[in-house]
């Protein structure tokens, strides 16, 4: 790892920062046994021969991790490396769905993919993803927790922001599951219209060379639920080795039968009640694809100036100028004068319908009420006076008005009453209204305008222009606004609603900016248009109802029939009809994605249907999605909600960050950077990486670029990292900001903590006389108690420990409870690392000696175990499949039935585990450790000392009685966790401070020193001591100023004058202890 990758990785509180290094620590030696990670298995002969010098290696590799001492010339990089013999590779022999054996020797090393196998298909089989009810068959006492998984689309394998969606939501249902929840987490699909669509069809053009026309709605349709079906089983794959505990009995997919018979109640519904109307609007039309689109589906292309480009649907070689404005003058009817307008689209100019100026213009004043005339139709233009849309200030103050192509001179030509005249066909190119130009493409059309304009001396100038041009996401055409009759939700009476339960407590929101940008969406909203012209999807359950002889209006509500079915549809036009003869036709567009997946919440449940699952489970507890889609998807949710049940569908949503690659560009395809969740589970090679690239509709220009982006970003491939390393890295990098710079070798580092924990684990077995040192099952007799409560026996380290398991227990809680992922996986990461690992387990040795009491050792065991099991759970949420596997290995108490670890407790607060003058004692002890050992990396001490007298000597100066007692009676400790420490002296008075010592303070009564004369630069040690001085004069300065103020007495409060005493004691005491290691130092020049 780099150390940009090691500063990702929380670092171990025990050590100074300098020496805190993920993959390089005292858990690791912990199983010196171990021959590396995945490594063969030492037999059980040569283990015992080896015994005696391993356990010297285990005792001495505890003690903390080497202090840098400067690159060394490794001997082996002198040698020829021998090839190393091959691997065999590990087969999972277990059958599908039984439970995998443990109970052989544990292997030498972590291997995730041997760890991850056979678990995920038995906890499924057994049923431990349902949810869990009383004898009564309600939900347990604890309550119901429910999270509906966000639909992935259809439209491809998942990537690394799902995976993070997954690893997110799982540990929050597995925490819930451990403490005693009822709960379901629901998995399903999103059929996703349009995305499927064009992705299926591109796919075709690419492979068969046809479009969906050539086959026809019906044999395209089948090849759509092919790629459905095939894309699905990957994707569930997918969400399967990911660790998801989904209750796979209840997956839903926004095609299937009940959730199609929820949408087309939830039309009826919304059209009964007058929030879904038919209407003739402005749309976003891709030509492309034929359809309109919603706003999600259209990306801003920015501009800077006169660019050239290629559009979709035109010859490759052709070009079109964009980012250009056009100046033109229309003449004025019945005169010579001319009015300049300008636009960036001059083929529009055919549909003007009005030239609008300020009311206070003076420069118009003369020319309001009269018309222009038309270039090229010789239609009279009326000049308006609208002060909304025209800005004086801006251009000419004249602006040319097209209400059939402009949102802005929609809404003017509403205003203004004016005529809305389209101008193009679906298929982009222009119909009658644009006569002479009828039947060409649109931007054929804009080169000629231009071109007749300059004929007629009507053309001004053009000038760059920095503008944004809108693009379909789906297929890269450029947008148009054209008019559609279509189906309308009316949105703003529901955002009202949304908004006040929101601000009434209903629905929290966090981080706080994106309830801030949801109360901003809600104050803002607009219609919403639901048809779609596709062909996959849900048709609208709308029938337009034909009289004979008479042709409808398409555009009026009052000829359609909304209906749950085609008989429904039927007996309600009979009625209507009174006796006249008509014909029904359903409309043949889809419904947009987002009516469907706004459902999802109850839908799922079984909505309409008043089922128990609704009953139980709705309102979820919970919704976790990225933020970008809050306003497309969580608002669509919060609306039918609210409409349909009455209920907001949720209780809370969080919104997580979105994943960046490591510069912190967005993932796109093209760049090479999207990552598949399972090629750092498993690792993959660049070439797989680069061929997997010609799986999708890509061209061969972009692949090129993408396997240049691939080639910067993994050079050497994506290493395996196992489910659980990238769970945890998810989680961590989870701390409420809006990105992510996901940077694998971060996911390496906790890979490389999931190998600490499979020897830490087997060195506390080794302890419990469980497995030799190489982790060969041996014969014991420890049976740990039948309750994991302490007994009272304990010593000092032992309630330390037992109170720091409180501490992360309620901490973990608290963080996940607040979605504080980070603090959570930190919490347990130093919990297991440094409490567990790198304390206790070296703390403990003398109670393990031949010399140590039954009674002694037999309690250090029972701690052990309760609290190394303790550790196990609390990573369970983050690390799944390790914690399983390492805990099926352990010994149960008795009476203990429980199957799994993901049914077990989550470890909680209990005050019998609350010993906090024990674990302050033992603090002050650690914090004597870690000065020492700040002192011995301060000044760069040798380590690898054979004598006592070579050895280093840590000085203990106590001045106060009780405190030297009791770190004189861990003595042990200080020296077995202090590296290269032969001897521990404890003192009280600072004339028994030898000459030439390298001092830390501790307290204002404790100091920690290490004889250094001889092996530094006295002077250079002075002058680093005397800066330290100058700063603590400096603080203590500070605090004496603000102190010494007239009435500190009695305008600052008791709290904080006390807080400052205590910083001005603790400050003169640092500054003493400067002086008299100056004063030392200054001895031996």
């Amino acid at each position: 790892m780099s150390a940009e990758d090691q500063k990702a990785v929380p670092s171990p509180t025990l050590l100074p920062a300098e020496q805190a290094n993920p993959a390089e620590g005292a858990a690791a030696a912990l199983a010196p046994g171990t021959t590396g990670e995945g490594g063969k298995e030492i037999t059980k002969s040569a283990a015992k021969k080896e015994a005696k010098r391993l356990e010297k290696l285990a005792q001495k590799a505890a003690k903390g991790p080497t202090v840098a001492q400067g690159p060394k010339k490794d001997k082996a990089e002198k040698k020829e490396k021998k090839a190393e013999a091959p691997v065999e590779e590990w087969v999972n022999t277990t059958p599908k769905g039984e439970k995998k054996d443990v109970s052989g020797n544990l292997p030498a090393g972590y291997d995730p993919i041997q760890v991850e196998a056979a678990h995920y298909d038995w906890w499924n089989a057994k049923g431990f993803f349902k949810p869990r009810y009383g004898a009564d068959g309600k939900p347990l006492e604890k309550g119901t927790f429910c999270i509906t998984f966000p639909p992935p689309n259809v439209t491809g394998n998942l990537h690394i922001g799902h995976a993070l969606t997954i690893s997110i939501q799982d540990a929050l249902i597995r925490w819930k599951r451990m403490q005693g929840h009822t709960v379901l987490f629901l998995p399903g699909y999103d059929h996703a219209g349009i995305a499927t669509q064009a992705v299926v069809e591109q796919r075709l053009m690419k492979t068969e060379g046809h479009s969906r026309h050539y086959y026809g709605r019906e044999k395209f349709l089948e090849k759509v639920w092919e790629w459905k079906d095939q894309y699905q089983a990957k994707i569930t794959n997918q969400m399967e080795r990911l660790g998801g505990s989904f209750d796979w009995d209840r997956v839903a997919f926004t095609m299937n039968d009940s959730l199609s018979k929820a949408v087309q109640e939830t039309f009826c519904i919304m059209h009964e009640k007058g929030l879904l109307y038919r209407a003739n609007r402005l749309v976003n039309w891709c030509v492309y694809l034929n359809t309109s689109l919603s706003n999600l589906e259209v990306d801003q292309m920015a501009l800077t100036g006169r660019t050239l480009l290629n559009v979709k649907g035109y010859d490759v070689k052709e070009k079109f100028e964009f980012g250009v404005i056009t100046s033109f003058a229309y003449p004025i009817e019945n005169s010579d004068e001319k009015i300049i307008v300008a636009t960036t689209r001059p083929e529009t100019m055919l549909g003007d319908t009005a030239v609008a100026v300020h009311p206070d213009d003076p420069r118009y004043k003369h020319l309001h009420g009269k018309f222009v005339i038309h270039p090229f139709n010789g239609r009279r233009i009326p000049i308006i006076t609208d002060a909304i849309t025209v800005d004086m200030e801006f251009g000419t103050g004249a602006v040319k008005i097209t209400p059939a192509h402009d949102p802005n001179d929609f809404e003017c030509g509403q205003r203004n009453n004016l005529e809305f005249i389209s101008l193009m066909n679906d298929d982009g190119t222009y119909n009658e209204n644009a006569a002479p130009y009828q039947g060409m493409k649109r931007f054929h059309i804009r080169n000629e305008i231009i071109k007749a304009l300059k004929e007629k001396g009507l053309f001004v100038e053009q000038k760059d222009n920095e503008m944004q041009i809108p693009i379909c996401s789906r297929s890269g055409d450029v947008v148009e606004q054209i008019l559609k009759p279509q189906w309308w939700v009316s949105c703003k009476p529901m955002a009202e609603e949304a908004l006040k339960r929101t601000r009434a407590g209903e629905l929290e929101i966090k981080p706080k900016t994106s309830a801030g940008d949801w109360i901003r969406w809600m104050e803002n909203m607009q219609d919403w248009c639901i048809s779609r012209q596709l062909w996959w999807g849900h048709r609208c359950p709308a029938y337009l109802i034909k009289y004979d002889g008479e042709v409808p209006d398409t555009a009026d509500d009052k000829n359609w029939i909304v209906a749950r079915s085609a008989e429904e549809a039927e007996a309600k036009a009979k009625e209507q009809a009174n006796g006249r003869s008509y014909t029904l036709e359903q409309d043949e567009d889809v419904l947009d994605t987002w009516f469907s997946s706004g459902l999802w919440p109850f839908s799922t449940m079984g909505w309409p249907e008043k089922t128990a699952d609704v009953e139980h489970f709705y309102p979820n507890s919970i919704l976790e999605t990225g933020w970008d889609i809050l306003f497309f998807w969580v608002a669509r949710m919060v609306f039918f909600g609210n409409t349909l049940t009455g209920k907001m569908p949720f209780k809370e949503v969080y919104c997580h960050p979105m994943i960046r690659d490591a510069y912190g560009r967005k993932m796109s395809k093209s760049l090479g950077n999207v990552i598949d969740p399972l090629d750092v589970v498993t690792g993959q090679n660049l070439q797989k990486l680069h061929n997997d690239l010609r799986m999708g509709n890509l061209p061969e220009k972009e692949i090129a670029k993408a396997e240049d982006g691939q080639k910067k970003l993994f050079p050497k491939g994506i290493p395996q990292c196992g489910t659980d390393a990238l769970r945890f890295t998810l989680c961590n990098y989870t701390s409420g900001g809006r990105d992510i710079n996901m940077d694998i070798g971060r996911v390496e580092g906790y890979r490389k903590f999931c190998n600490k924990l499979w020897n830490a684990t087997k060195f506390c077995l080794f302890r419990m006389d469980l497995v030799d040192l190489s982790g060969v099952r041996q014969q014991s007799t420890f049976v740990p108690n039948a309750s994991p409560l302490p007994t009272g026996q304990e010593g000092l380290v032992e309630k330390w420990l037992f109170h720091k398991l409180n501490i992360a227990s309620a901490s973990i809680s608290k963080s996940l409870e607040a979605r504080d992922f980070a603090d959570a996986t930190n919490t347990a990461y130093q919990y297991f690392l440094n409490d567990l690992c790198d304390v206790f387990i070296e703390a403990t040795k003398p109670l393990f000696e031949s010399n140590a009491s039954e009674a002694s050792r037999l309690s250090a065991q029972n701690t052990l175990y309760t609290c190394l099991e303790g550790g196990l759970k609390l990573l369970h949420p983050f690390m799944p499949y390790v914690t399983e596997d390492l805990w099926q290995r352990l010994p149960r108490r008795q009476g203990d039935k429980c199957e799994t670890i993901m049914l077990a407790s989550f470890p909680e607060y209990l005050s019998q585990q609350e010993f906090p003058e024990a674990a302050a004692e033992f603090d002050t002890v650690v914090e004597c450790i870690k000065a020492a050992r700040s002192i011995v990396g301060l000044y760069n001490l040798p380590t690898n000392g054979k004598t006592i007298e070579d050895k280093i000597t840590v000085i203990v100066q106590a001045k106060n009685q009780k405190q030297r007692q009791l770190l004189e009676s861990q003595e042990s400790i200080i020296i077995g966790l202090t590296k290269g420490c032969g001897t521990a002296k404890f003192i009280s008075d600072d004339s028994e401070v030898p000459k030439g010592c390298g001092t830390e303070f501790v307290t204002s009564d404790i100091n920690v020193h290490i004889p250094v004369a001889g092996k530094i630069n006295a002077s250079a040690e002075i002058d680093k001591l005397q800066k330290k001085e100058a700063l603590a004069q400096s603080n203590r300065g500070k605090i004496q100023k603000i102190v010494e103020q007239p009435n500190y007495e009695t305008t600052i409060k008791e709290e904080v004058r006390n807080s400052n005493a205590d910083k001005l004691s603790s400050l003169e005491s640092e500054i003493e202890t400067l002086r008299l290691s100056i004063e030392r130092f200054q001895s031996l020049l």
